[in-house]
């Protein structure tokens, strides 16, 4: 069956070819680190999950490793594999530091949500391992947690026909977190101004529009059909998620040049020179590069068209409206 990416290009007239070829790297070097990984000793409660461009399918020459060894249940630092271990085999893994330097506990991120235990970092785990992760090792340990995350979502609150508010709200949150942090970190200094820049334009808005569009979905269902609904779209990349809202809804023409702009930007930033000339651009050399330019057109198309879905279709303005902000 066609993916809704797929869908999307017949019915816009519009290819994707970055994101296709991307698509074809991810999974070529996700079978190679599955086969690397699973080599290293493994406890029977961990599993270790590929973040990123890895969940979103969008792995280009120039993506990080992000990874996360994810322990169900409790934490603890004796896990295998080690993150040493683990970095051993991945090329490009991220450091110590951040949400990626130490064991995460399955309980911490579906238990902890909301109030002062909810750390920035545990809201982001979180967040990250829904909406665009993939597993490396153990999928069976990867699939009962995102199960278990839903279900804590899904409670016995959620009624029919109507977006769950408490998913709703975290996704909204964590865009929100991703904006704000932003500012905070160039506060902390001008390193990679640009490039953050640029992917707050354009991927953290797939990241949250492909989290958003299937949880207004939810209007259409009843409580016992939103579980299996939100496992299946939410297995699938954010991009084939916002193609088939855009399909849904019967709008493949702000489909095609919305994901179309994203799928040129996915191309210059497979480019090197456009990627150093972006890690290199501060806010006060931004006017004067070209790249950068670039980047905020195509970030601004990509806006626009998600813009169109979301208030200009049939459905979706009324669910915004009555859900989006208050």
């Amino acid at each position: 069956m066609a993916s809704p990416l797929e869908q999307l290009t017949a019915a816009s007239g519009r290819n994707f070819p970055n994101l296709y070829a991307a698509r074809e790297l991810t999974a070529r070097r996700l079978a190679e680190r599955r086969a690397s990984l699973a080599e290293l000793p493994h406890d029977e409660d961990v599993s270790l999950v590929l973040m990123g461009s890895w969940g979103r399918s969008e792995v280009t020459s120039g993506s990080d490793d992000d990874f996360m060894l994810l322990v169900q249940g409790d934490a603890r630092m004796d896990v295998r594999p080690s993150l040493a271990e683990v970095k051993t085999v991945l090329d490009r893994a991220p450091g110590d530091q951040g949400i990626f330097g130490e064991p995460v506990s399955s309980r911490r991120i579906i238990e902890k949500i909301g109030l002062e235990d909810d750390s920035n970092s545990n809201l982001s785990r979180r967040m990250l391992f829904l909406l665009e992760s993939c597993y490396a090792t153990r999928e069976d340990i990867y699939d009962l947690v995102r199960e278990e995350l839903l279900d804590r979502y899904l409670d016995q609150s959620v009624k029919h026909y109507r977006p769950p508010r408490f998913l709703l709200n975290d996704v909204v949150r964590y865009w929100r977190t991703m904006c704000v942090d932003f500012a905070g970190k160039e506060r902390a200094g001008p390193e990679k101004w640009g490039l953050r820049n640029a992917k707050l334009r354009t991927a953290r808005k797939v990241l949250f529009a492909g989290g958003l569009l299937p949880v207004f979905q939810c209007a259409t269902l009843r409580a016992d059909e939103m579980p299996a609904f939100l496992r299946a779209s939410l297995a699938m990349p954010p991009v084939d998620r916002i193609a088939a809202a855009f399909l849904q809804h019967d709008a493949p023409d702000p489909g095609g040049r919305a994901l179309g702009a994203y799928d040129d930007f996915l191309g210059l930033l497979d480019d090197e020179s456009f990627r150093a000339e972006l890690n290199a651009v501060t806010r006060e050399s931004s006017k004067a590069s070209a790249a950068f330019a670039e980047a905020a057109r195509l970030g601004k198309e990509l806006e626009l068209g998600l813009l169109a879905l979301l208030f200009e279709t049939d459905s979706l303005p009324k669910l915004v409206r009555e859900y989006g902000i208050f």
